[in-house]
C-alpha cells in the first residue's frame, strides 16, 4: 500500500528549523517513535549540534503539528539515551551524539571522519620503550624488544569519546606526533605500505579509575567499553596491539548477527 507523508517544518529561528521531518500518519509505527528516530538521526549526523536548544514541549507541539504527549514522549525516548537533556525555563536541549562504529577492522578516526563526526586527536605519548611480556607476546616479538608506544586522546565535536594506547614494532613505521594529530593511525599505515589483512578482538568494560575519569570528562568508576586488538598485515605478521577505552555514555559498538546453514 502506498504511504504517505507530513512534511513537518519547524518554525525559523529554532534549532529545527534547518530540518524536515516526515512523519508517515498510516503507519503502524507511533508518531512518537518516528519522530524520536529522526530526531536522533539528526543529532547522529551532527545537524543538531551538543548545546542546540529545541524548546519546550509547548512551543514544539505547535511548531511540529503533533500533540504535546507525542512530543513529550519522543523526547523522553532521547533523555532516556542521553542524547536531550530537560533544563528549567531553558527548554529541551541537546546534549550529545552516540558514536555508533560498526565492528569491522577500520579505525576510530576514519569511523568517525566519515560519520561526520569532526575528529581531533591529542598524542599524549609517543615513545619507543623495551616491550613488556605481554606486548611482545602480542606483537610475535622477543621480550624486551624496542617497539613504539602510542597513548592519545580522540574527540568528536571538542568532547573526549576515547583514550587509546597502541604498541607497534618500532621499525615498522616512523610516527611523527604532528601527523598522528591530524590523521589516523590505520591511514598512516597504509600510506606507509603497510596493509592490513585481519584481527583479533576482545570487548568488554569496567569502571574508570581517576586518571581516566579525568581525562574523559567522567566520574571515577563511570561505565567505560574497552577493546583489546591484535592486528595483522596480510603476511600474517602482528603489526599493531591496541587497548582501548571508550565513553560508554558516548560509544557503543554495532554487531550484525547471521544464523549460520
Amino acid at each position: 500500500m502506498a504511504r504517505t507523508g507530513d512534511p513537518l517544518r519547524p518554525a525559523p529561528g529554532a534549532a529545527l528549523a534547518s530540518l524536515t521531518f516526515t512523519l508517515d500518519r498510516t503507519s503502524p509505527v507511533p508518531l512518537y517513535h518516528q519522530f524520536a528516530q529522526q530526531l536522533e538521526a539528526a543529532i547522529g549526523r551532527g545537524a543538531l549540534t551538543p548545546g542546540s536548544l529545541l524548546g519546550n514541549e509547548v512551543d514544539l507541539s505547535a511548531r511540529l503539528g503533533l500533540s504535546r504527549p507525542t512530543v513529550r514522549q519522543a523526547i523522553r525516548c532521547l533523555v532516556d539515551k542521553g542524547l536531550l537533556v530537560r533544563r528549567r525555563g531553558v527548554g529541551t536541549q541537546v546534549v550529545h551524539s552516540r558514536v555508533r562504529r560498526p565492528l569491522e577492522l577500520s579505525s576510530l578516526y576514519d569511523d568517525l571522519e566519515s560519520a561526520g563526526q569532526g575528529p581531533t586527536t591529542r598524542v599524549l605519548r609517543n615513545e619507543r620503550i623495551p616491550a613488556t611480556a605481554d606486548v611482545a607476546a602480542a606483537l610475535g616479538l622477543t621480550e624486551g624488544a624496542e617497539v613504539t608506544v602510542l597513548e592519545r586522546m580522540r574527540r568528536t565535536h571538542g568532547r573526549p569519546v576515547a583514550l587509546l594506547c597502541n604498541h607497534l614494532p618500532a621499525p615498522l613505521l616512523e610516527l611523527a606526533t604532528p601527523r598522528l594529530e591530524s590523521t589516523g593511525l590505520y591511514r598512516m599505515m597504509r600510506t606507509a605500505g603497510v596493509t592490513l589483512h585481519s584481527a583479533r578482538q576482545s570487548i568488554g568494560a569496567r569502571g574508570a579509575t581517576a586518571g581516566e575519569a579525568a581525562l574523559l570528562d567522567e566520574e571515577e568508576g563511570a561505565a567505560l567499553l574497552t577493546m583489546r586488538r591484535i592486528a595483522y598485515d596480510v603476511s600474517g605478521r602482528p603489526v599493531e596491539y591496541g587497548s582501548h577505552v571508550y565513553r560508554a555514555s558516548h560509544y557503543a559498538f554495532d554487531f550484525q548477527l547471521l544464523v549460520r546453514p
